[in-house]
């Protein structure tokens, strides 16, 4: 068994120099918990409640939360693929939500965008249909003008879709044990403890970044993890933070899975950065028993002319400790060869191309115009009452999307998509398998395949997903039919 000494002097011997974001994060608290796992795949139905609840994040006392079926954020839900499943989301808040299936390729009308709120009391019962392949999606609140706020209050969860192939694979599937899911977000929070959102103008500018370390809801814990390969499953559900990763001893991570499904073989990587939206899987080796930690560089976002995302005086940081108990089931001890997933490779030669823009306004500009009118995506920002385009179903696209001022992870409803090129250049290893979600710095070239319906009631988002630009005007909104 592993000892609070026993990782604190591993902490302090780790061969690159960290600053936490949080003291606290120095100082372990505890073993960190798992979401509930809901699963599905045997019912083919579940339900959520969207509710109030305290947190106790930080010594200083307990925050007013929300969350479903708990007191902040939700269970990891479970479907299979090849079932239809049916979801019941019922509000007891007391103000309009949504559940956005972010990652499901599902057609308009269970998507869970701006255009299907649930108010007060009232409960949503969507049926999924799911056909593709095994994933790690997520789930939160979309309701325009108010999705920043309410995913920083906890209306956010993870949703696996399976198939039941993972112990035939090679792959760790043993959930909280050596198969760890990872909801990666940051906070702020005042001297009371509550959680502080409160967003400034830069942080309007920027997207809201915190200086505390929050993992599956809790602050300053440590993953514990058997001596033998472990799976993670990272989701980045911070507002707009980036997050470069990276392992404290310089060892590699293996990735296999991206945002839409794993890739055909593990590729080794010394970093991957996520950025809001996305999701990875990756495989450790920890059998040489080591305690480690999972890092972060600063947030990388910055708008030209030098101002920066995060804070100025920011330095790498602990986003997880991991201690090696030996006596917990290891499972998996060798890397699978081939984890039968796919990487696309088609060109887009004869594809429509479609250009977008993603703009925003500096200086009074900004501060002059309305808080839903601050940015937008060809010049226009989001409407309700406005479809932007059309597109029949079965259709390939080729979006080339430039976003001069800063980076922005760009997602777009209902669809899986290929990166043709990033910055003009082929796209880096971790986005060359299936994604929904791309951090575009510069510019980016997707290959998109459009195989859901979306009616004009009910239509497909694309958007950046750093929320205070989602909430300020830059999205947009599509039919396919």
């Amino acid at each position: 068994m592993i000892s609070r000494r026993k990782f604190l002097s591993g902490l302090s011997a780790m061969p690159i120099a960290m600053q936490p974001m949080l003291a606290a994060a120095q100082t372990p608290l505890g073993p960190l918990a798992m979401p509930p796992l809901l699963d599905a795949t045997g019912t083919g139905r579940f339900h959520l409640a969207a509710q109030r609840g305290t947190t106790a994040f930080v010594d200083a006392g307990t925050s007013e939360t929300w969350g479903f079926n708990q007191a902040h954020l939700g269970p990891t839900l479970r479907i299979a693929t090849g079932q239809t499943t049916a979801a019941e989301v019922q509000n007891t808040l007391d103000e309009p939500i949504s559940v956005h299936w972010h990652g499901l390729m599902v057609p308009g009308d269970a998507d869970g965008g701006p255009h299907q709120t649930i108010s007060q009391g009232e409960t949503w019962t969507p049926e999924l249909a799911i056909t593709q392949p095994t994933c790690t999606a997520w789930y939160h609140s979309h309701v325009h003008g108010s999705t920043a706020r309410q995913v920083q209050k906890g209306l956010a969860g993870v949703l696996q879709i399976v198939d039941g192939q993972d112990e035939a694979r090679g792959l760790p599937n043993a959930y909280g044990v050596d198969d760890l899911t990872l909801v990666l977000q940051d906070r702020r929070f005042d001297r009371r403890g509550q959680i502080d959102y409160a967003p400034a103008m830069p942080d309007q500018m920027m997207g809201f970044t915190g200086d505390t370390m929050v993992v599956n809801g809790q602050v300053g814990r440590t993953a514990v993890v058997p001596q033998g390969l472990v799976r993670l499953r990272l989701v980045n559900g911070s507002n707009a933070r980036i997050y470069p990763l990276s392992l404290s001893d310089g060892r590699e991570v293996h990735l296999i899975a991206t945002d839409n499904g794993y890739l055909d073989h593990p590729i080794a990587l010394s970093e991957l950065t996520i950025a809001p939206g996305e999701r990875f899987e990756v495989l450790i080796d920890f059998s040489d028993g080591r305690d480690i930690a999972l890092v972060s560089a600063p947030n990388p976002n910055e708008m030209m002319g030098g101002m920066m995302g995060g804070a100025s005086n920011e330095s790498a940081f602990v986003v997880l400790p991991f201690a090696v108990d030996s006596s917990l089931p290891a499972t998996k001890d060798q890397l699978p060869d081939d984890i039968g997933g796919s990487r696309p490779q088609d060109d887009g030669t004869g594809a429509d191309v479609r250009n977008m823009t993603l703009d925003m306004q500096m200086g009074m500009g900004m501060m002059l115009r309305r808080a839903d009118n601050r940015f937008s995506i060809n010049s226009a920002a989001f409407a309700m009452d406005q479809i932007n385009f059309d597109i029949p179903r079965g259709t390939v696209e080729r979006w080339s999307i430039t976003a001069d001022m800063m980076m922005h992870p760009f997602h777009i409803h209902g669809v899986s998509f290929q990166v043709l090129l990033q910055g003009g250049r082929a796209p880096a290893p971790q986005n060359t398998g299936w994604k929904d979600t791309v951090l575009v710095h510069g510019s980016a070239e997707l290959l998109v395949r459009f195989g859901q319906g979306a009616s004009r009631e009910t239509p497909f988002m694309y958007h950046c997903h750093i929320l205070e630009h989602e909430d300020g005007g830059m999205m947009g909104q599509f039919t396919v039919g």
